[in-house]
């Protein structure tokens, strides 16, 4: 059974970090709920009366180092969440059956939250309330791909190849797969939501003011500036990428905006179409949590009943990060079959970067330098046509891979192995 507390927002003010305060250890289905207050390291940097400050510096002894601790009124905000208010997958969708639109925040990687992303669209379809899924992972360009895997005209390899799936997302397609048969099988329409990758790589290279008349009209025309608590998220997410620091902040905001206001657009005009709708929106939690991303910026457009419900422990979610939080247990997917090689996508197709030792690549007698060129007959001209052939394959299938050498081609029978 997955745990669910609602934010009560006369109630919370902050959600404890474990590693500045205290673990308040609740007995919540064998899960930890933390709550209390937490102080960022930046905030002690200015002065009081600035609107940044929160907590009391105390020197420790026989230390030059100054922490910074909780207030005697922020200790007496944390937030006593009380469990016997907790409910479950089936009361949330009860609770949430009448809203417009609905944010499901995700950690792309975690199985258990997919499951739960389906568990929520399957209990509002069985309420008979006519959802739509909008989706983060397919760029918009891709709508028609949607339509036809909904309609049954094409099935899940070729839907993959032609939305390039694998080139855009990568994130493994098992994750979402059964999200999207069930929406297949009860004809349930799939939205495609976000920005071409070109476009929003485009604006963190040489910001809004760079593109070109045809680039920039691919993008929403309104957009809202970066509030300071969306600026601070990203300085963040900025600062822990030394790599990129020759790229510009600003830019690096205005891709991330782009994204959240093309996202916004794409919600507000399918559901402006399609008014019997609700649109159950499967995105990335740092779109949704606090608002300032997308549920902003739809509401800025239009204003529509929502919640945003977040898929996992967050450690700071504050006042306004979120109406739902869904506490699941762990799942994992069953390991997949890889061939063991590094590869690239080249001029002369996919090219084979390095074959990792004792791998089923090796014992094939794999090559690098290898060209990739038909996996099973299947033709793979790209990284992701090779993702494609894999992604249903398990450990100990075999295949027959195609490679061209200086010397010729060659097929080679592949045993896939877990790692």
């Amino acid at each position: 059974m997955t745990a669910v507390w609602q934010k009560s927002p006369t109630l919370v003010r902050d959600v404890v970090h474990p590693r500045r305060l205290a673990w308040v250890t609740l007995g919540l289905l064998g899960l930890l709920v933390l709550a209390g207050c937490e102080v960022k390291d930046d905030q002690a940097a200015h002065p009081a009366g600035e609107g940044h400050v929160h907590g009391r510096a105390h020197a420790l002894p026989g230390h030059g180092e100054v922490a910074v601790l909780p207030t005697d009124a922020e200790l007496a905000a944390t937030p006593a969440i009380d469990l016997g208010t907790a409910t479950d997958v089936s009361g949330l969708v009860g609770r949430i059956a009448d809203r417009r639109i609905v944010y499901l925040g995700e950690q792309h990687d975690r199985y258990e939250q997919h499951l739960l992303q389906l568990a929520i669209v399957r209990g509002l379809h069985e309420r008979g309330v006519p959802v739509a899924i909008g989706l983060e992972q397919f760029q918009r360009r891709f709508q028609p791909v949607l339509d036809a895997f909904i309609a049954g005209e094409i099935d899940t390899p070729e839907m993959l190849r032609r939305s390039e799936y694998y080139q855009r997302w990568r994130f493994d397609y098992r994750l979402y797969r059964p999200i999207l048969d069930y929406a297949r099988e009860h004809g349930i329409p799939l939205v495609a939501l976000n920005a071409e990758v070109e476009l929003t790589r485009r604006v963190g290279e040489v910001g809004l003011a760079g593109l070109d008349a045809a680039e920039r009209a691919q993008l929403p025309q309104d957009y809202a500036p970066a509030t300071e608590a969306y600026r601070e998220r990203l300085r963040d997410i900025f600062s822990q990428h030394p790599g990129d620091r020759q790229r510009d902040f600003e830019h690096f905001v205005e891709a991330q905006l782009s994204w959240d206001e093309t996202m916004a657009e794409s919600a507000v005009n399918y559901l402006a179409a399609h008014p019997q709708r609700q649109l159950v929106v499967l995105v990335g939690a740092g779109h949704v949590i606090h608002r300032h991303g997308i549920p902003d910026r739809v509401q800025r457009r239009r204003e529509l009943a929502d919640a945003v419900v977040l898929l996992g422990g967050h450690d700071d979610v504050g006042p306004r990060g979120a109406d739902w939080m869904l506490l699941p247990p762990p799942a994992s997917l069953p390991p997949s079959g890889k061939m063991g090689i590094l590869m690239e996508d080249s001029e002369r197709g996919v090219r084979v970067a390095e074959v990792v030792p004792d791998s089923g690549a090796a014992a094939a007698g794999m090559r690098k330098d290898d060209l990739l060129t038909a996996i099973d007959g299947q033709v793979v001209n790209a990284t992701g046509d090779v993702r494609v052939a894999l992604f249903e394959r398990m450990p100990g299938d075999t295949l027959v891979v195609t490679v061209r050498r200086e010397d010729g081609e060659s097929r080679l029978s592949l045993t896939l192995r877990a790692h």
